[in-house]
């Protein structure tokens, strides 16, 4: 059974619509081994992260960079986890009011750093909220679990 880690930040009502949904695509009935966990980053720590067999990172852009609960988080797990998961894949969607770039910029800083491995495109979900976020970010669910049970990544 392989170990899909979810760490959102998801403050309101509507990123919370979308952790839901990355969740839901996560757990498609037709994704069989995949063993579910989802933490804020506040709850997150590097005993998560060294469990993990992938990662989706869910974020807010604060002030045209990540919110601050997502700094702490790597803040937190950096040393205690950069020499055991390197090359552990992971994925990002953004919760973004304007274009969500300093955001993306600051998490691939860091990830690069960590050595993980991007395996799908960040999800930049830009500019008014809108109903069809939460099927992108249901696909991104779907589409991560599926590669990881797949042994793709």
């Amino acid at each position: 059974m392989k170990k899909l880690l979810i760490v959102a930040h998801a403050p309101s009502p509507n990123t919370r619509a979308l952790l839901a949904a990355v969740r839901r695509g996560a757990q498609d009935p037709a994704i069989t081994s995949i063993e579910i966990r989802v933490r804020s980053p506040f709850e997150a720590g590097p005993a998560d992260i060294l469990a993990a067999d992938g990662l989706i990172l869910g974020i807010t852009e604060n002030l045209a960079y990540m919110a601050g609960a997502v700094k702490d988080f790597f803040d937190r797990i950096y040393y205690p986890t950069i020499s055991e998961k390197q090359g552990m894949p992971y994925a990002l969607y953004i919760r973004a009011g304007s274009d969500g770039t300093g955001a993306m910029k600051g998490v691939e800083r860091i990830v690069t750093g960590l050595r993980w491995r991007p395996v799908q495109k960040p999800l930049v979900l830009r500019g008014s909220y809108d109903k069809a976020f939460e099927l992108d970010c249901e696909k991104l669910g779907l589409a991560f679990a599926a590669g990881l049970e797949a042994g793709v990544f």
